[in-house]
């Protein structure tokens, strides 16, 4: 099979140059893969989506663990490829999903139906893709996330980790004051979950402990053909009391 690379679409953002590539792997048969890349370095490929999935299935569990089965608001920070939002999407109990972004040009990636999720985020009726920084709406102490209600989970996946930013500005949030104006956007026995791509962070866990309750720190493990061997991701996840 002849090797297959592709720059679908390459734009100049504040941020930093941002392209969008498709490429076969000749080490995995030729798989086509999707990659996102900002400068030089890679944000995300659709050859590791599981931690993802897991975001938003380990959020969905609990708060259904909590008691909420039906007519779920979900949030979720950071767009990306979409498979946290789609997972989302996916479960029936869920009536409403907003998905917050600062990067327009990964907005018009789903609109335009250029990824392998499609074009879904963007033609649902139960979802709504913003255009905004998530970071200045969750931390904002006179609005909500959705017409001021609260909601029922905040699933987020921007940062690589809470102490290994995009954006060093993006730091402020990973304190307590800014994680509990965010606390107070959700209901009670609500969820907060985090992607991390590093191994449990027993620091960050106590500062989730002291603004919500009952928090779990999941490791997601999945191979990976390039280091023959596994990787793994962290989903942290917390309640609101």
């Amino acid at each position: 099979m002849e090797h297959v690379f592709e720059e679908l679409d390459y734009q100049k953002t504040e941020f930093g140059e941002i392209s969008l590539r498709r490429r076969s792997e000749p080490r995995l048969d030729h798989k086509i893969i999707y990659e996102v890349k900002l400068g030089e370095e890679f944000l995300m490929s659709s050859l590791f989506v599981e931690a993802e999935e897991q975001l938003s299935m380990l959020g969905l569990a609990r708060l259904k663990q909590n008691g909420y089965h039906d007519g779920l608001r979900i949030v979720v920070g950071g767009l990306g490829l979409g498979y946290t939002a789609i997972t989302a999407l996916a479960d029936r109990a869920v009536t409403e999903l907003r998905t917050i972004d600062v990067m327009l040009p990964v907005i018009n990636w789903h609109q335009k139906g250029m990824l392998p999720v499609g074009d879904i985020l963007a033609r649902d009726p139960k979802s709504s893709l913003v255009h905004g920084d998530f970071f200045a709406i969750a931390t904002d102490n006179k609005k909500g996330f959705l017409n001021d209600e609260q909601v029922h989970a905040l699933f987020l996946d921007i940062d690589h980790s809470p102490s290994h930013w995009l954006k060093d500005s993006n730091h402020s949030f990973y304190a307590k004051d800014s994680l509990t104006t965010v606390s107070r956007k959700i209901v009670a026995g609500g969820v907060f979950a985090l992607w991390s791509n590093d191994w449990p962070d027993d620091r960050f866990v106590s500062l989730l402990d002291s603004v919500f309750h009952e928090t779990h720190a999941h490791v997601v493990r999945f191979d990976n053909p390039y280091s023959g061997g596994e990787s793994i991701n962290t989903i942290y996840v917390a309640s609101v009391l």
